[in-house]
């Protein structure tokens, strides 16, 4: 479900842009990178918050 999710995301950042629509391993890699991304900044936002609160 969450790939499918990222997949039409991939897809709308491509179509937005203008960008030639890549072939279907293109696109999984793609998707694999968004999710490696927002996983780290969702890391990153996870600990800036244990460190704030963690002083509070």
């Amino acid at each position: 479900m969450v790939m499918r999710f990222l997949e039409a995301v991939a897809i709308a950042f491509y179509r937005t842009f203008g960008i030639t629509q890549p072939n279907q391993q293109r696109l999984r890699r793609a998707v694999w990178s968004l999710l490696g991304i927002l996983t780290l900044i969702m890391a990153a936002f996870a600990a800036a918050g244990i460190v704030i609160f963690h002083n509070v």
